[in-house]
């Protein structure tokens, strides 16, 4: 499945919904590659790496999550 993925914002921390999708993100000083898990209510996983970086927070917006 492929999933529409948008560079999102740092702030807030953690998951964010806004209606219409979820802004996901996370600090670390020290990774150098992050993936999303995320899992459906048959426990199936998706994974989503994330490419934007600001400040030290990997970030990514999905609509519709």
């Amino acid at each position: 499945m492929s999933r529409e993925v948008w560079p999102g914002e740092p702030f807030p921390l953690g998951p964010a919904w806004d209606g219409d999708g979820t802004n996901f993100s996370l600090f670390s000083e020290n990774a150098s590659r992050v993936e999303l898990c995320l899992f459906d209510e048959h426990d199936n996983e998706e994974r989503i790496e994330l490419h934007e970086r600001t400040a030290f927070n990997w970030h990514c917006y999905l609509p519709g999550v």
